[in-house]
């Protein structure tokens, strides 16, 4: 039972990380800047939100598939096998979790008083600093919100997991794909324990973000008092 949990927790950990890595420049692209193809661009990013996980289990086998163009590329060149194993479940994590990314982060940086770019360019400060000593941390509470969604949607993926990585004890099967398992052999006792296992953590995860923000909310409001 414990190989399912820390395989989930490696998989999910890693997929937040590119999702972040992914998510913050291209919010950050959808939300300051025009630019041909970007409408498009934003609903091709938004449709793992609403598409079946199937479906892009489906898309993603077709694409790194070992007769597929980009699978006999990154298997020839560089010995990485994408179809049934854990780099093929941290793939379907990051593509189902980086809307949440994307999505979030742009509404941080939406909420953004130009004023601060401003007058951070009229002393001197480039665009690259401007980004990092400025808009990152005025949007480090939707960076942190949109870094727990992803984690949490990332631990709960199973259709696009099972459908690319497939159900491998011990090599591919995270907890969503053990409870599955289980249920479908008749280890009813196996599934009861994973699925607590997994209900306990996301209600931790989702408690200590609401727990925090209302914690920011509060000092925030203390300030604005003193002022």
């Amino acid at each position: 039972m414990l190989n399912p949990v820390l395989l989930s927790l490696k998989v999910a950990s890693i997929a937040t990380v590119f999702a972040m890595l992914i998510g913050i420049p291209l919010a950050y692209s959808l939300t300051n800047k025009d630019f041909k193809g970007k409408t498009l661009l934003e609903t091709l990013l938004t449709l793992p939100l609403v598409l079946p996980p199937t479906v892009i289990g489906y898309g993603l086998l077709i694409l790194f598939g070992r007769n597929s163009l980009l699978g006999r590329m990154l298997k020839d060149l560089f010995g990485i096998q994408v179809v049934f194993t854990v780099t093929g479940s941290i793939i379907a994590a990051t593509v189902v979790a980086l809307p949440l990314m994307i999505q979030s982060v742009k509404s941080a940086f939406g909420n953004l008083d130009p004023i601060y770019e401003k007058s951070a360019a009229t002393l001197g400060s480039n665009k690259f600093k401007v980004f990092f000593t400025i808009i990152l941390p005025l949007s480090w509470t939707g960076i942190v919100s949109g870094l727990v969604m992803s984690f949490a949607r990332a631990l709960g993926e199973f259709g696009a997991t099972l459908m690319i990585a497939g159900n491998i004890p011990g090599k591919t099967q995270t907890i969503p794909i053990a409870i599955y398992s289980a249920v479908e052999t008749g280890n009813k006792e196996m599934a009861n324990r994973l699925v607590i296992i997994m209900t306990l953590f996301s209600f931790l995860v989702i408690w200590l973000l609401n727990q925090w923000l209302k914690r920011k909310h509060y000092i925030k409001m203390m300030r604005e008092e003193k002022c």
